[in-house]
């Protein structure tokens, strides 16, 4: 290569049809869920969909998919069981583990009670894109799985 073609090649530049300036605003999470039989339509957007991805994960029992054995929860082993301090805190930090495994969503202020048989978790939820707040509230019941 010449040195005109060199000193030529480097002053080439390819503009970006990137944005960097792109508003929070147009941000649209789109996915498809087939869990709600009585809806018309299976696409889920924005909050909808990041909250039925949270609760996907959670129907998943640790060790249940292939690859991967630490993803899923813990919930399902620990139902009998005795709900004491330490159950509540290994409780605590795996429902931290899975809000937050999402990028789109922190956990804050967990609560764990017995539920009638089963266990109840309360925690509440904060959207980062959208800055929105929401109280989630799980049942893990022994006979009929997880109740939203």
């Amino acid at each position: 290569m010449s040195t005109k073609e060199k000193t030529l090649y480097n002053r080439v530049t390819v503009p970006s049809e990137k944005s960097d300036n792109v508003p929070l605003t147009s941000r649209t999470y789109r996915g498809l869920s087939t869990v709600n039989e009585d809806a018309t339509s299976t696409a889920l957007y924005d909050l909808a969909l990041i909250k039925q991805d949270i609760l996907n994960h959670f129907h998943i029992r640790q060790g249940e998919k292939l690859e991967n054995p630490q993803f899923g929860t813990i919930i399902w082993d620990l139902i009998f069981e005795p709900l004491t301090p330490a159950l509540k805190t290994a409780i605590a930090e795996n429902v931290t583990e899975i809000i937050n495994f999402d990028p789109r969503v922190v956990a804050q202020d967990i609560q764990i009670s017995q539920y009638e048989s089963g266990i109840q978790i309360e925690c509440q939820l904060v959207y980062l894109p959208y800055n929105i707040s929401e109280n989630l509230k799980l049942t893990f019941d022994e006979a009929n799985g997880l109740i939203n």
